[in-house]
């Protein structure tokens, strides 16, 4: 099965990689995501990441003054159809915490996973293979669908 066969219905979180490998057109990866991206473009599905997703996808342009990228992941972060950029509430800030002192995954990754809960999403794409269960969100690899 592929990756959006495998995918639950209502929004799906992606991590900030999954936006770093579609802005760069990674070779490999490129033609897993590319559907997901055009099903949110079409409305047909909502992509939720946390704001923590902007901030680390900017740090390498802006430090090579590569502007133009910086604004392309901007632009596609806060502008395009289907995708939702969560703001970190306390709420969420809290429950990363908690996240972080049950199971020792990492800031950024409990970040992302209290945004991807607060939002009411069921599955969160990534290819970071140090994150842990937790009840209620399916973790997907993206190198579990590369043949």
């Amino acid at each position: 099965m592929g990756l959006i066969a495998d995918l639950h219905t209502g929004p799906v979180a992606l991590d900030t990689v999954v936006f770093t490998y579609f802005i760069e057109e990674h070779r490999t990866f490129l033609p897993l995501i590319t559907p997901l991206f055009r099903q949110a473009d079409r409305g047909r599905r909502q992509l939720v990441t946390s704001a923590l997703t902007l901030l680390e996808v900017l740090v390498v342009p802006y430090r090579a003054g590569h502007r133009q990228l910086a604004e392309q992941y901007e632009a596609l972060l806060t502008r395009s159809r289907g995708v939702r950029l969560v703001d970190l509430s306390r709420e969420q800030l809290r429950a990363a915490a908690q996240l972080r002192a049950a199971t020792g995954v990492k800031t950024p990754d409990a970040l992302q996973i209290a945004a991807a809960l607060a939002a009411g999403c069921s599955t969160l794409v990534t290819n970071d293979r140090r994150l842990p269960e937790v009840p209620g969100l399916r973790v997907l690899q993206l190198s579990s669908y590369v043949t």
